[in-house]
């Protein structure tokens, strides 16, 4: 069944996009049955327009297009493109095993963070050869110490029998400057590490196509 005329799939869309599958978002985007494009989907994912779709939703969401009104079914297609767009950056990060340095940091998450409305701070896991072994969305919301508690974080990466961590967190402004908050935080941090045994090798502030991180900085 064709993704737009499945109730299930549009409610879904509606309310938790994140839940549908690369086919299903395809199919709301072109009106093809999903099952079409389960052995060739990779020919039809070289897109990377994210931040233009999703600023265009934004303006269109709050009524700010007067030259050209959107469809309630526009409005639909521009909010499964922008979730197809993520999901395709999350399997290209999912390429880098190893991090070698900020750069690989930035390549890893950039494609999770860049295009998000709010602050997300990720935890990135790694073993005792900087192999990637998983990485966790800690919190949304602005950053403040009460909002990202350093139990939530090392209770996270023990789980996941991680060596050591490097977070991360995006600055939706585009700018990745070091706020004050985000200097406490990452001290904090860095601290309650020393004490678990675990380091805190990094953290990367991701902005639009830029990134700062505190160990080049000399923050760290």
């Amino acid at each position: 069944m064709k993704a737009l005329k499945n109730p299930d799939v549009m409610e879904r869309l509606s309310h938790s996009p994140r839940l549908l599958t690369t086919e299903e978002l395809i199919s709301v985007l072109t009106d093809i049955d999903p099952e079409v494009f389960k052995e060739a989907q990779e020919s039809v994912l070289a897109i990377d327009e994210g931040l233009q779709i999703r600023e265009t939703m934004e303006l269109a969401t709050y009524g700010e297009l007067p030259s050209k009104k959107l469809t309630k079914l526009q409005m639909v297609k521009f909010k499964a493109l922008a979730e197809l767009i993520r999901q395709v950056g999350q399997k290209q990060s999912k390429q880098i095993k190893v991090i070698h340095g900020p750069e690989d940091v930035a390549n890893y998450l950039m494609p999770l963070l860049k295009y998000e409305t709010k602050e997300h701070f990720v935890v990135m896991f790694l073993n005792t050869k900087n192999h990637v072994i998983g990485h966790k969305i800690i919190s949304t919301g602005s950053l403040s110490a009460s909002v990202v508690h350093p139990r939530e974080v090392f209770e996270a990466a023990c789980k996941a029998h991680a060596a050591a961590i490097i977070v991360s967190h995006n600055h939706p402004s585009g700018d990745p400057t070091p706020s004050r908050e985000d200097k406490a935080v990452t001290e904090r941090l860095v601290k309650a590490g020393k004490i678990m045994d675990i380091n805190v090798l990094d953290h990367v502030i991701i902005g639009n196509a830029r990134y700062c991180s505190f160990k080049d900085k000399g923050l760290l």
